[in-house]
């Protein structure tokens, strides 16, 4: 008779507790889902922490629900060495990521429960098979919506389950943790990149230290900018190199200043403040430049580019003008800024946000992404449409001959996004 303890909250985890009995199992105890992680991380926290630790030195299968606060490091190493074999219930896709990651089996929720007991453990791939992006967000001094933009990217292109990451490198102002409502005194960006120096930086580290955003893993940024010696640009490198290898997708916001200041240092092999923006620029797969579309904002743009594409090389640049309305430039606020940015720049395929002030204001009132408090926005739908068409473009499959015929088909049949 094999003994189990069930670490799933509520009346699930009592329905999963009676159809184990029912199967022949000895169900020692059902508690809510973090209680064994709570147990092993303070076996001081009370008697009934004690009780589990306990039962779990004597059972052979711990069931729990795969979630980031209940399936933890110690409580796998815990039944590591009591030899207990972990099930975890996934409900979605970053649940099965974090199983993989830990190399515990996971199944379905709604799995038959005579599973649990008899299959073996099936490990999930823990990392995308292809190399992820990296995408960079620049633009000028004089708060364009770097941040903003980063943060709904991030968010857009997760819709569709794929494992994406946000990450603030910025080391003059991060602000992605403020914008989100996320603590920015936890380990973020910065461990990883210390992590990265000594050559310990791992899939399942960056998935230890990374804040949930909804589907969005983020790495915060320094919580004071004295701390920018700790983005360098070797570190910021190999910390990028093993981003691609844990999401699909990782959208890096960075600092706008772009100057090398070698040359008017002694200290040549010391620290530079900009070198995490150039680390990040010079490995991006993608630049989006953002610039906001008033007078102050595009001359600084403009004088800025040049810089931007010495350091980009031959990386592909999205023009982004945001903030667009007709109360800073007049009429035709949009034909102007194309046609400067068209004859100073020779940029030809620019992308417009609208300056939609009820939306932003009610993200930063609830500090959260405009994606979730006002997804219908025409915000949203503006920036859906950028990362639809310069992003993340579909991609035209093969006709076949059902689809050259008249009335057959449909524009959806006939295009498929990049594959994730």
């Amino acid at each position: 008779m094999t003994s189990v303890i069930v670490a799933v909250d509520g009346r699930r985890g009592r329905a999963l507790a009676d159809e184990l009995s029912f199967e022949g199992a000895q169900v020692r105890l059902v508690v809510d889902a973090d209680d064994p992680a709570t147990a092993v991380a303070d076996a001081m926290a009370g008697p009934e922490a004690a009780q589990l630790l306990g039962e779990l030195s004597r059972v052979e299968v711990l069931i729990v629900a795969a979630e980031r606060s209940a399936l933890t490091a110690q409580l796998v190493a815990a039944c590591d060495r009591f030899g207990v074999r972990i099930v975890a219930l996934c409900t979605r896709d970053e649940h099965r990521r974090l199983a993989g990651m830990f190399g515990v089996g996971s199944f379905d929720e709604g799995a038959d429960a005579a599973s649990f007991l008899v299959a073996p453990p099936t490990v999930p791939d823990a990392v995308p098979a292809a190399r992820g992006r990296i995408i960079a967000v620049w633009g000028p001094a004089g708060a364009p919506g770097r941040t903003t933009i980063a943060v709904e990217l991030a968010c857009e292109l997760a819709r569709d389950g794929r494992p994406v990451a946000l990450i603030d490198a910025d080391s003059h102002a991060p602000s992605v943790a403020l914008a989100t409502g996320l603590a920015d005194e936890g380990p973020g960006f910065a461990a990883a990149c210390r992590h990265a120096e000594r050559g310990t930086l791992t899939v399942a580290e960056l998935a230890r230290i990374a804040v949930p955003l909804g589907p969005v893993e983020v790495l915060t940024g320094v919580n004071r900018p004295s701390r920018w010696p700790e983005l360098g640009h070797e570190r910021v490198r190999g910390a990028l190199g093993v981003c691609r290898e844990w999401v699909t997708d990782a959208i890096v916001d960075v600092a706008s200043p772009l100057e090398r200041d070698e040359e008017i240092v002694s200290d040549l092999d010391g620290p530079r403040r900009n070198a995490s923006t150039l680390a990040v620029l010079t490995e991006a797969d993608l630049i989006v430049a953002v610039v906001a579309a008033d007078p102050t904002s595009v001359s600084r743009f403009v004088r800025g580019y040049g810089d931007l594409r010495a350091v980009a090389g031959a990386t592909p640049v999205r023009v982004v003008v945001n903030k667009t309305r007709t109360g800073a430039l007049g009429i035709d606020a949009r034909g102007q800024v194309r046609r400067t940015l068209e004859r100073y720049l020779g940029a030809d395929d620019i992308w417009f946000l609208p300056w939609d002030v009820k939306a932003a204001d009610a993200a930063l009132l609830a500090a959260q992404p405009i994606a979730q408090v006002a997804g219908r926005s025409s915000f949203s739908a503006a920036l859906r449409r950028f990362v639809g068409e310069a992003v993340d473009p579909p991609v035209r499959v093969r006709e076949t001959r059902h689809s050259r015929q008249p009335g057959r088909g449909s524009p959806r049949g006939r295009l498929a996004r990049r594959a994730a």
